[in-house]
């Protein structure tokens, strides 16, 4: 076969949509959850475009429960005349057309966020079904799509008063990996959008857990920084705007800042309401402008003694909480994502109004901008003091026979892409992890006690702590200034903590580090934690590690079924049910934990048809079958919507409330789900056995003659089994630790930076009220409570 003949015959012309097709990624990142929601956002870009221009005001987003997104609009509607050279309906052409739309015409939108022209095309495209309705002219016109191809021509099927654009669409799950929507992903986003534009309503419905949202921000900016800094060190939030417009460069500055007593910025930017987690040049020009602000002002205001205190960019904007938002007419983004603005002439406006700004905020407000000074000098101390600290590390070093701690036991291996660190919580078990390891290649490091909370010190004190002296030494790759990640010497740094709550305490705490101080090993994929066993499972000749709860009853089921015998169902079909039985038992332990009675929640789960009953009816029907338990109701009393019931078990009185709350729970409708999922089948093999009584006899079989050990801590294991069940490369488990600047990623268990910056600064900071107030309104969803 002539393997180099090329020709014009192997040159493909993809035409209309094709393209979009066969190389998603080009057009929305990636087919994974970030590339899914990113449909979305398009749809809902261009209404926010409507928005800016002034002619929208309200924008409803509904998931539906058959899969499907719906964006709606009181826009302008797009245009349905016959475009004058394509000869086609203008809402077909965008429809089906690349790079059409009315953003390359600076006269129809001054200013967008979709700059390529490609954003509801490539929705369509990537689409199994896509319904356009169009309320324009007095008219609905509606036309239909399947996978960008039109199913018919644009229709007038009414006449309406009304103005604006609906999108509905099905995302094709020939294209996705998955085509679930994440309500908590979309609803950050809703959220910003409203925080950026402070004159339009947000609308947010979720068919499926019927939950409804509504975003309106009239404060804007200042409100959106109210809202991430709860413990401001000013007296008022600094907000201002101002725009420019130089020729054909347009230009619309939105700023609000505060400061806290904390030690990170946390700067977020925006332009054309796109985050720009990378940055660019608004954010550059930002930070000078603030910078000579107040450096300005230190050297006007300052006394003598703290004029000699050199003051850098950093020190400035530590505890600093900003929104940067612009408006450009023509952004230039690196790429379709919009991940950086790289307009040249963004920056010295932006620096010129922020620089103006503020100084005239300085000298109309002394009190703040005298505590804005006192931080920034503070800061500067602060790091000056850690230069010292780490100038004295390293003297002591070069006086000592080695310079790595005498409690590490280091690997043979120089190479870091071989090398690996394990930190271990506590002597004992790095006892056993000593003697365990590869000592070719792996290397360890006892972790004594609690670590120092990193979120709540800054570096000078943070180099005080022997055991994140210890950590920066062992690492090689510096901290700080000095930090410079290829001098790591290990390349695989793995946390290994006991499965319990100070084993994760104590994990948390190094991520905190890691997160806030060396944040590039967690970039560069280098950290990880080990998942150690919960179980050890021994019977004759058989000796296993088994993971978690799940595996065991997974184990046991697959070992006990050969003992049993059921007609009409397949093995593998019989596993797979009983797998779904164990953890729908799982769920009713976990309600068993937070409601007594379980029976009655047990029994409100697998029949939901009573849910709807006017209360007295619902109590009837709880009442007979509470007769069938042999229990006696001693007292009951009714509310509109609830019922409370006291009733005598054979384990005392027991009392529940019956009510939304209960049926909104969190568990109770993983339950419900779970249930309707198992009994979809029919369950006729069963012979009218219960299904749980059923699996916990099979379960039981599986025990008989085993000794099965569970596993509270690592130092419970001897060397041989640590490195059998969680060092070997062989038989372990690791979870890599991951960070991306994109939404939250369910395929790969990444998280967004800006949304990992605000979980450490909630759950390690040191404002206790918004720690609280999360903990209060989240009681009901937590799912590994150890107390």
């Amino acid at each position: 076969m002539e393997t180099n003949h090329y020709s014009a015959e192997n040159i493909k012309v993809l035409k209309g949509l094709e393209a979009v097709r066969v190389r998603p990624g080009m057009y929305i990142g990636d087919t994974n959850s970030k590339g899914l929601h990113h449909l979305i956002y398009e749809v809902v870009d261009n209404s926010i475009d409507e928005a800016m221009a002034g002619f929208c005001t309200r924008i409803e987003i509904t998931l539906t429960q058959d899969g499907y997104a719906i964006i709606r609009d009181n826009g302008r509607g797009i245009p349905v005349d016959i475009h004058p050279t394509e000869n086609l309906s203008a809402a077909t052409l965008v429809l089906t057309t690349l790079h059409a739309g009315g953003k390359f015409d600076n006269d129809t939108y001054k200013v967008s966020g979709g700059l390529h022209g490609v954003g509801v095309s490539v929705v369509n495209a990537l689409s199994r079904n896509l319904k356009m309705t169009i309320h324009k002219n007095g008219k609905i016109y509606e036309q239909h799509f399947q996978k960008g191809i039109p199913q018919d021509d644009l229709t007038i099927i009414g006449k309406t008063t009304q103005n604006g654009t609906i999108i509905q669409f099905l995302p094709d799950d020939t294209i996705f990996e998955e085509v679930i929507f994440s309500f908590d992903i979309l609803s950050r986003r809703f959220k910003e959008l409203a925080f950026l534009n402070p004159n339009i309503t947000l609308i947010f419905k979720d068919e499926r857990s019927g939950i409804k949202e509504e975003y309106h921000f009239e404060g804007g900016l200042k409100q959106f920084v109210a809202e991430i800094n709860h413990k401001t060190l000013l007296s008022q939030i600094v907000s201002f705007s101002d725009c420019s417009d130089e020729k054909d460069n347009r230009l619309e500055v939105d700023i609000a800042l505060a400061y806290n007593d904390g030690f990170d910025e946390r700067l977020y930017s925006f332009v054309n309401n796109i985050k720009t987690p990378e940055g660019g040049t608004h954010e550059a020009g930002f930070r000078t402008g603030l910078s000579r602000a107040i450096i300005n002002y230190i050297e006007a205001n300052a006394s003598t003694r703290e004029k000699d205190v050199k003051v850098s960019g950093e020190d400035i904007r530590e505890g600093l909480v900003a929104i940067v938002s612009v408006r450009v007419s023509e952004p230039q983004f690196e790429g379709q994502t919009k991940g950086k603005l790289g307009n040249s002439f963004v920056r010295p406006i932006v620096q010129k109004i922020v620089y103006e700004k503020l100084s005239k905020f300085f000298e109309e407000n002394p009190n703040d901008a005298k505590a804005i000074m006192q931080k920034a000098l503070l800061a500067a101390r602060g790091r000056e003091a850690a230069k010292k600290a780490r100038e004295l590390t390293r003297k002591k070093e070069s006086f000592s026979v080695g310079t790595l701690p005498g409690k590490l036991a280091d690997c043979q291996s120089k190479d870091p892409a071989e090398s690996e660190l394990f930190l271990v919580e506590g002597d004992s078990a790095g006892g056993s992890a000593k003697s365990g390891r590869d000592r070719f290649f792996q290397a360890i490091l006892p972790l004594r006690g609690k670590l120092l909370n990193v979120e709540k010190s800054r570096l000078d004190k943070i180099l005080k702590s022997e055991e994140i002296k210890n950590m920066i030494t062992v690492l090689g790759c510096g901290i700080g200034d000095e930090f410079d990640i290829s001098k790591i010497r290990y390349e695989k740094i793995i946390i290994m903590t006991d499965a319990d709550v100070d084993g994760s305490h104590i994990q948390t705490l190094l991520l905190t580090f890691f997160f806030r101080y060396l944040k590039p090993v967690i970039e560069c994929g280098y950290l990880y934690i080990a998942q150690p066993p919960l179980y050890r499972f021994k019977k004759g000749k058989t000796d296993i590690y088994l993971k978690d709860d799940r595996a065991l009853s997974g184990y046991l089921i697959e070992n006990g079924i050969e003992n049993f015998v059921f007609k009409d169902i397949g093995s593998r079909e019989l596993l797979d049910f009983l797998k779904n039985v164990s953890i729908y038992r799982a769920i009713l332990n976990n309600i068993a934990k937070r409601y007594s009675l379980v029976e009655v929640v047990q029994y409100l789960i697998e029949n939901p048809q009573i849910e709807q009953l006017e209360i007295r009816e619902l109590y009837l029907k709880i009442e007979s079958f509470i007769q069938t338990l042999n229990y006696h109701i001693l007292n009951t009393y009714f509310q509109e919507d609830s019922l409370m019931l006291y009733i005598q078990t054979n384990n005392g009185l027991q009392s529940i409330e019956i009510n939304q709350n209960l049926f909104c729970d969190v568990f109770f409708k993983e339950a419900r789900e779970k249930y309707q999922d198992i009994t979809k089948r029919d369950l006729g093999f069963l012979e009218g056995k219960d299904i749980i009584k059923t699996l916990e006899e099979i379960e039981e079989s599986a025990r008989k003659g085993a000794n099965i050990q569970r596993y509270k801590g690592l130092g419970e294991m001897n060397p041989e089994q640590l490195w059998e069940t969680t060092m070997t490369k062989d038989n372990r488990h690791l979870l890599r630790v991951k960070i991306t600047h994109s939404e939250f990623d369910k395929t790969q268990k990444e998280i967004d930076e800006d949304e990992a910056d605000k979980i450490f600064a909630l759950f390690m900071g040191d404002e206790v009220e918004p720690r609280r107030n999360y903990i209060q309104e989240h009681a009901n969803d937590v799912k590994n409570l150890d107390i």
